[in-house]
């Protein structure tokens, strides 16, 4: 009776399975192309989100990009004639003003230089490539065209008298202020880490703090040079002009040297202007604001060179406290 029954009970139930087994593989089937389409439309969700993460990516790399241009077009203006004739209007100016023009890209580099590691870290995408680019770009930027800057201005000055020796040592000193440029900007490449908090100090001047130091004391001296009073003092400011021309030479030299050195210099903006501030700190940042709005050649000029001075000078300070300390 027990397999009987066990045999008519099976019996009934087979028709069941086989009219059930179709209707399951069609749910599974369907179960799985909801699956394929869901990962279908994820899919695509990312692919238009990394289409727009790498237009973001560029910008870094734009903005490096932009900083060789105005080192490349600096060079090319500084060179310019000052005695050649043309009918544009804009390769006219270039040409009567050509150190101003040349001098000002390269701050307009300086501004590129700052733009891009930002993006970068705004769109949170720091690579190597990007690192080596940049140092590529502040080489031009920061290390030819302040040289070639120097150099031209210096001679232009002295003409056609200059003594054989003292041209040499000038080009000398050029070429030695590049090499160190290049020297440090390797260097940071190889000991250089991503992330904010590992750029509050630099090891050495930086190249756009050694450039900028050059630039904008040539263009003190350029303004300087161009009566800047309206015909008062109009010898003392021929004479601090001149001053300011054979100081040139010294100051590529130094802040060469400094950009090679271990002295650490901070990194303004990250330890100074970043998170909560006292109230004399803000007062003097607008009374620097408003000190480049009144005399941004001197200004900056000043501001610079106390900056590539910074180092040094603090570097001599702890040192003689440490003696005194010692004694």
């Amino acid at each position: 009776m027990n397999d009987q029954g066990g045999a008519d009970g099976a019996a009934p139930g087979r028709p069941q399975d086989s009219a059930i087994r179709p209707l399951r593989r069609r749910l599974q089937r369907r179960r799985l192309t909801d699956e394929q389409l869901e990962h279908r439309r994820r899919r695509i969700r990312r692919r238009g989100r990394r289409a727009y993460i790498r237009s973001v990516y560029s910008l870094p790399s734009l903005a490096t990009l932009g900083n060789a241009i105005c080192g490349f077009a600096s060079i090319y203006v500084t060179f310019m004639d000052p005695s050649a004739q043309t009918n544009d209007a804009w390769t006219s100016f270039l040409i009567k003003n050509h150190f101003l023009a040349a001098a000002y890209l390269l701050f307009i580099a300086m501004l590129f230089d700052a733009l891009d590691g930002r993006l970068a870290r705004f769109a949170r995408h720091t690579t190597d490539f990007g690192g080596q680019l940049d140092s590529l770009a502040d080489v031009i930027s920061f290390g030819a065209a302040p040289a070639f800057l120097a150099l031209q201005l210096f001679h232009e000055w002295q003409g056609p008298s200059m003594v054989p020796i003292v041209s040499r040592t000038i080009w000398a000193i050029g070429a030695l202020y590049m090499s160190c440029a290049a020297i440090r900007l390797a260097r940071f490449n190889v000991s250089n880490e991503h992330g904010e908090q590992h750029h509050f100090s630099f090891l050495g001047l930086p190249s756009p703090g050694a450039g900028g130091a050059v630039v904008a004391f040539i263009l003190m001296q350029q303004d300087l040079a161009g009566d800047p009073w309206r015909g008062y003092l109009l010898d003392w400011a021929h004479t601090l002009s001149a001053i300011c021309i054979w100081l040139i030479p010294p100051l590529v030299l130094a802040t060469g040297l400094l950009m090679i050195s271990n002295i650490r210099y901070p990194h303004m903006v990250n330890r100074y202007m970043r998170g909560k501030r006292s109230l004399g700190r803000l007062i003097a940042v607008v009374a620097i604001l408003l000190l480049l709005v009144v005399a941004h050649r001197f200004t900056l000029g000043l501001g610079l060179l106390a900056y590539a001075l910074w180092g040094p000078t603090s570097y001599a300070w702890v040192r003689l406290r440490r003696k005194a300390l010692a004694k």
